[in-house]
């Protein structure tokens, strides 16, 4: 089941992929990691979805990540009396706290916190950007606006302020609720939406103590003011490009693609892009040229993951479009400027012994044209660090947590195996050699790079860099004897 590509496939769940048989294809045809959208659907609906991956996960012997992305405080208008609305350029539109019914002059806005946020000549979205406002006059529980850009406007439409930070928690009373649910059916990762500071990601962090991995969605422009700080508090990030585009210029949104994308390189923090990648076969069985384009830009950039949304959740094409995506990582992978693009773009090594132990290897690895760079890891940090180095080689990631390995499944080049701890050097290369072979990553006389940390078993402590030659033929499981291997230690 080894995937032949550096990058991973995220790919969202929803009434066009929730069978076993679909799940199981679309893990086939490549993806890494699901994502269940807590959004939608109840509980017994994830409750299933999580075991029909777990069963897919033992079937195959391959760690599989879930995503639980939680809803957020995502902002809604209220309902209207005699159905959609069409508001006209000119006119002029009420938002309140009234419970009634909407008409063409007002509807409820049942968000206290948006009002307290609100000033004159602000401008307020509908309708993912849709329909702007701008304010005229506004209170506690009221603003009277003028229509800039009209357009149809249904019930419970959502509602952006561009350029406002909003005095919202993070996490809602829903969200707690599903976040409770998500721990307890054993999330690998917790995507946590619309954050807007660094104290978003530390609230969510002390709910979820270590026990899966937290992705920070980058939706609101308040966001980006605070990058670096939300980076070094997550464990990984999210460009989630359709509610980012919202708020944002849409010609602002590659440049800060791209800028996200580096800040998380030189933090050594795996990236996701997301949203609207191959929109097109959400209908159609082939995308446009310009979404194969848009993937193949954010792996040219070095993403360690792209994301399906609607293509795979209500799409009618789910299987074909991560088929297609699987397609275009490999053949962007197989391009010589890919490789020019990963070492121009490498940050320097932090100055710490890990990464200068992954930084040596990445080197090694390609003066000795070595099959693989192999990681012994308990938190992970260790081959997220190797994969930092985006070396030439794949990274077979071992760890004797099945809670590592999955969450390994989204950082790019890496391919995790859960196994038992190693006590000692000869074993820790007799398995290293042993594995590097049954997945097929090394061949007789080719040679693999380890690192590891000693003592073993202690998180952080990658100190250790060693050399293996395979020398004879594998037999299946069976233990190569340590008489016909030779390794060197630097």
């Amino acid at each position: 089941m080894r995937r032949q590509r550096r990058a991973k496939i995220l790919v969202t769940l929803g009434p066009a992929s929730s069978t076993p048989l679909i799940l199981e294809k679309l893990f086939l045809e490549g993806a890494d990691i699901f994502r269940l959208n807590f959004s939608h659907g109840s509980a017994e609906d994830h409750r299933a979805r999580f075991e029909s991956i777990r069963a897919i996960e033992r079937k195959y012997n391959r760690p599989i990540a879930i995503l639980v992305d939680l809803q957020g405080p995502k902002l809604r208008i209220g309902t209207f009396k005699d159905g959609p609305i069409a508001l006209k350029a000119g006119q002029v539109f009420r938002l309140d706290m009234s419970p009634a019914p909407g008409d063409i002059a007002r509807v409820t806005l049942p968000h206290k916190e948006v009002f307290a946020a609100l000033a004159p000549k602000q401008d307020v979205l509908l309708n993912d950007g849709n329909i702007r406002l701008r304010i005229k006059e506004c209170g506690a529980d009221f603003a009277i606006t003028k229509v800039i850009t009209g357009g149809e406007l249904s019930d419970r439409k959502g509602l952006n302020v561009p350029g406002a930070v909003l005095p919202l928690a993070a996490l809602t009373a829903k969200d707690r609720k599903d976040l409770q649910l998500a721990l307890e059916l054993g999330a690998d990762w917790i995507g946590l939406s619309f954050i807007q500071r660094p104290e978003d990601v530390i609230e969510a962090r002390k709910l979820v103590k270590g026990r899966a991995g937290i992705i920070a969605k980058l939706e609101k422009p308040a966001a980006i003011v605070h990058l670096d700080e939300i980076i070094r508090l997550s464990d990984a990030v999210m460009v989630a490009r359709g509610d980012l585009g919202v708020e944002l210029p849409t010609e602002d949104v590659p440049p800060v693609q791209k800028q996200i994308i580096r800040a998380c390189q030189k933090a050594g923090t795996p990236v996701v892009v997301a949203t609207q990648m191959l929109e097109s076969m959400v209908h159609a069985p082939a995308p446009t040229r310009a979404e194969a384009s848009d993937v193949a830009t954010a792996i040219y950039d070095g993403a360690d993951a792209v994301m399906l949304s609607a293509e795979t959740a209500v799409g009618e094409y789910p299987q074909e479009s991560v088929a297609m995506m699987d397609r275009i990582i490999k053949r962007v992978e197989a391009d010589p400027f890919y490789r020019h693009l990963m070492d121009v773009n490498q940050p320097p090594p932090d100055a710490t012994k890990a990464d200068a132990v992954s930084a040596a290897a990445a080197q090694i690895a390609h003066t000795i044209s070595a099959a693989a760079i192999v990681t012994y890891t308990t938190s992970g940090r260790t081959t997220i660090r190797a994969a930092r180095e985006r070396p030439e080689v794949p990274i077979l990631g071992l760890t004797s947590r099945i809670e590592t390995a999955r969450r390994l499944c989204m950082v790019w080049g890496v391919h995790a195996v859960h196994t038992a701890d190693v006590r000692s050097f000869s074993s820790m290369v007799e398995k290293a050699v042993r594995i590097s072979g049954q997945e097929k990553f090394a061949k007789p006389g080719q040679d693999i790079v380890i690192t590891a940390g000693v003592p073993f078993g202690t998180p952080g402590g990658t100190n250790v860099i060693r050399i293996a030659t395979v020398d004879v033929h594998f037999r299946g499981e069976d233990e190569l004897p340590p008489r016909r291997r030779r390794a060197t230690d630097l």
